[in-house]
């Protein structure tokens, strides 16, 4: 059996469809599994196991987000939505119901490839951190168990809350947290004075973490819908 990752590519155009595959073919690096309706899509997810979704929302038999759900039932598979749905709030739903990423069409060829590559190495670098107590990004270590958080090898004096934040953000670094997940996370609730506090501890963990201008940037900003802790 061949140990190149399987992308399962849920496409209801057929021009679409032919043209990711045709693309991830051509990388020789993938093996390939299609799906042009949500019912289909859930079947090969759990039939085939890919480690990969990319998925459109606008499918015949019901909405992608509604196939993020049923999927996430019983999976964690990295999820990468490929859309025309271009708002804000559609890419929030999709990500807060459990999507890894949103790629609006169109899109290009190179910046699909980017993206399941990047989404490859996460789930490559969780798994094999799973157990470990410590995170290391570039010259930022997490220790879990002592709860302390170092910069250069300097302990860095984090609030709790702060604290928390960074951890939440390490644990799933990589992928785009929306205000409403780390609001949920940190807070247990969703109140706009929540999303409002998150920007203000968010500003001051990125000063902790950048304190020079040509510092290495760790935390990404996806205006208007969240953060993403970046791997360097």
């Amino acid at each position: 059996m061949s140990d190149h990752p399987l992308i399962l590519v849920v496409e209801d155009d057929g021009a679409v469809q032919d043209l990711i595959v045709t693309a991830l073919e051509t990388t020789h690096s993938y093996r390939l599994c299609t799906a042009d309706t949500g019912t289909q899509a859930v079947i090969e997810a759990a039939t085939q196991r890919p480690a990969v979704m990319l998925l459109d929302l606008g499918l015949p038999d019901m909405d992608g987000v509604e196939v993020i759900s049923k999927v996430r039932a019983w999976s964690d598979m990295p999820i990468i939505v490929i859309s025309a749905r271009s708002q804000d709030d559609d890419k929030i739903e999709a990500l807060d119901t459990g999507a890894d990423d949103y790629l609006t069409k169109p899109f290009s060829v190179d910046e699909l490839l980017a993206r399941i590559r990047g989404t490859l190495r996460r789930l490559h670098y969780i798994k094999a951190s799973a157990q470990d107590p410590v995170f290391v990004n570039g010259d930022l270590t997490v220790d879990y168990n002592s709860g302390i958080v170092t910069l250069s090898g300097k302990e860095l004096h984090l609030t709790p809350l702060e604290y928390r934040l960074v951890c939440v953000l390490c644990r799933n670094v990589g992928r785009v947290l929306t205000h409403t997940y780390l609001t949920r996370e940190i807070w247990g609730s969703t109140l706009d004075s929540d999303i409002a506090s998150l920007r203000v501890f968010m500003a001051t963990l990125r000063k902790k973490l950048q304190p020079l201008p040509d510092s290495p940037q760790f935390i990404q900003t996806h205006v208007g819908i969240g953060y993403r802790m970046i791997k360097l």
